[in-house]
């Protein structure tokens, strides 16, 4: 039997085409395996695998980053509701290795039922994210993030006591996140009758949260955080109780609340252009003047009629009228219009006369000096810079000064050389007021340096909070402060060394007198007692430097008027000595204390 012969060409030909459908087939399904594996994470798992960029990248910042969330929520909830603040921070050693039970409990107005689950179990959940005003927190993130970084080490979930109610029992709450769904797992919560001890004052928090953690003392440490903590807030009350046993207590030096403030509507200049294009969506305003008038602050009916004919349209046009090219050219009429600044009733500066009482109740220097800035605008958020130094005293005079950096009145103690605030610092020419410096070094001496932003928009390096933004506006009202307390401090110590020098010619003066008069007695043949009172007084004439008290300005001030300071400079004679630890941090005074 004869076989045909095949041409190996056209068997080639015939299976290419297969081949190729096969592989285009396998391509396809494998896309579709890969697509159908695809799926929307959430705030909340994302987090939970980056937990450190929370700050909670170590057991030791993990602690300090948990407190800072639970005391910022405190003080704020406390000034929100024009509360005094009472708070406890606590630590407990549990069984397990480096396990602390965290507890902070406060005296505010409490958390009401239906606010637990959102506020300790759920990402992104709070009051503060759309406000333009200054808050401590914003996001609604920390301190559900720390109870998430608790149960990812230990497993176990955060305990809620609140009482937002003076005459109706506290409530207790046992819950975690659920990391997959951001939202709140309960695991058991009942009525709790037990709060006497607690909320003395009738309402307030309690909440539990166990970690993985070590307290470590230092100028990174909870020590640290709340001593600057209390400078910042001389209002608040603080108790402090380490895990070794030590109680701490920051006792408060003010009773007057920061000043209340007001929630402003955002300014033309801070807002980006798909900022706008979504607020156009949003708005209920039905014509384009309505939504500039009612949706920003500063917007005369003049502006908005400049801003629109950019776009060749009125304050008349319908907003569900406008397409992206008549938004991208009323944006760019908007940055290059003059606005009025925005309104700065939105801040709450710390205050000079606060800062002096902070620093002189934590810190046992001889002099004080602070400054609050004017307030200014750094891409159309309003902001203000406040500065203060304290000088001598105990403080070391061998070591480079000690830097506090606060923003929102929370100390930023982590991240110092990549932050603005510590820039500014180095920046500042210290050696024109009286100090060493090393070039282009902090300066050397018996110093501590406090600068504080306050801002509706803090520009923050990180979304951990730990150093603020470089921003040229900032910087320069950073260093105008900082110069202004240089001032106060050069002309305290010049006075101070010429009174020294003065007083110690009048010394050897006063060591020679009896000799002298008792040889020109015997000379002369006068009374010895008469020559020593006229050379006495001789001495007093020609040393009276010594007895001068000279203003801020360098003018004599008159004996009735001494006494009467600059209220942005304090000056203590007999300063106490500070408590300074075998690590160099300065912090309050060390006590058992009374309980609350």
């Amino acid at each position: 039997m004869l076989l045909a012969r095949t041409d190996p060409h056209s068997l080639l030909e015939g299976a290419l085409p297969r081949m190729a459908k096969k592989k285009a087939n396998s391509r396809r399904s494998d896309a579709e395996r890969m697509a159908s594996q695809h799926r929307q994470a959430n705030i909340s798992e994302y987090f939970d695998r980056n937990i450190a960029q929370l700050g909670f990248n170590s057991k030791q910042k993990a602690l300090v980053t948990a407190v800072k969330e639970g005391v910022d929520n405190a003080l704020d909830a406390c000034e929100e509701f024009g509360i005094l603040p009472n708070l406890l921070v606590q630590t407990i050693p549990l069984a397990e290795q480096d396990v602390l039970k965290l507890i902070i409990r406060d005296n505010g107005p409490g958390i009401p039922r239906k606010s637990i689950d959102g506020v300790f179990a759920q990402l992104l959940y709070g009051s503060k994210f759309h406000r333009v005003q200054q808050t401590r927190g914003q996001q609604g993130i920390g301190i559900s993030a720390a109870g998430m970084y608790g149960l990812k080490t230990t497993g176990q979930p955060v305990r809620v006591v609140s009482k937002p109610q003076p005459k109706k029992p506290a409530f207790e709450v046992i819950l975690k996140i659920d990391v997959e769904r951001n939202c709140a797992e309960i695991l058991e919560e009942r009525e709790f009758t037990d709060t006497k001890d607690w909320f003395p004052d009738g309402t307030g928090v309690h909440i539990e949260i166990p970690m993985k953690a070590v307290h470590k003392k230092g100028r990174q440490s909870v020590d640290a955080y709340l001593e600057q903590t209390a400078i910042a807030n001389p209002h608040a009350e603080i108790e402090w109780r380490a895990p070794s046993g030590e109680v701490f207590l920051f006792e408060r030096s003010s009773d007057e609340l920061p000043p209340a403030t007001k929630e402003i509507d955002p300014h033309p200049h801070g807002v980006e252009l798909g900022d706008l294009e979504r607020m156009l969506k949003k708005t209920p305003e039905k014509k384009l003047g309505g939504f500039f008038n009612k949706e920003f602050s500063r917007f005369s009916p003049a502006k908005v009629k400049t801003v629109t004919a950019a776009a060749k349209l009125t304050p008349q046009s319908w907003v569900a009228s406008v397409e992206h090219p008549a938004i991208v050219k009323m944006h760019e009429e908007m940055l290059a219009t003059k606005f009025m600044a925005p309104s700065t009733d939105c801040l709450a500066p710390i205050d000079a006369k606060n800062l002096l009482r902070g620093l002189s109740k934590e810190i046992g220097a001889e002099f004080f000096a602070a400054e609050t800035r004017s307030p200014s605008v750094w891409g159309g958020s309003p902001f203000l810079v406040e500065a203060a130094i304290a000088y001598g005293g105990k403080l070391p005079g061998d070591e480079q000064a000690v830097v506090y950096r606060f923003a929102n009145r929370v100390p930023l103690i982590y991240q110092q050389s990549g932050c603005a605030c510590f820039r500014a610092v180095q920046e500042v020419a210290w050696k024109g007021y009286g100090l060493s410096q090393p070039r282009g070094s902090l300066p050397v001496g018996p110093l501590v340096i406090l600068l504080h932003v306050a801002s509706t928009s803090v520009p923050f390096t990180n979304p951990a909070k730990e150093a603020v933004a470089e921003h040229e506006e900032i910087a320069k009202e950073m260093k105008l402060a900082l110069q202004k307390c240089g001032q106060h401090l050069k002309r305290y110590l010049s006075r101070r060394n010429r009174m020294r020098r003065e007083s110690e010619r009048r010394d050897v003066f006063h060591r020679y007198i009896g000799e002298i008069a008792a040889n020109l007695s015997a000379i002369t043949g006068e009374v010895q007692e008469d020559l020593v009172s006229s050379l006495t007084m001789t001495a007093q004439r020609h040393t009276e430097a010594a007895d001068i008290e000279l203003d801020d300005e360098g003018n004599v001030i008159e004996p009735a008027a001494r006494g009467k300071v600059d209220p942005n400079v304090l000056i203590l004679d007999n300063a106490s000595e500070p408590q300074v630890s075998d690590d160099d941090t300065l912090f309050g005074t060390a006590s058992p204390r009374r309980s609350r």
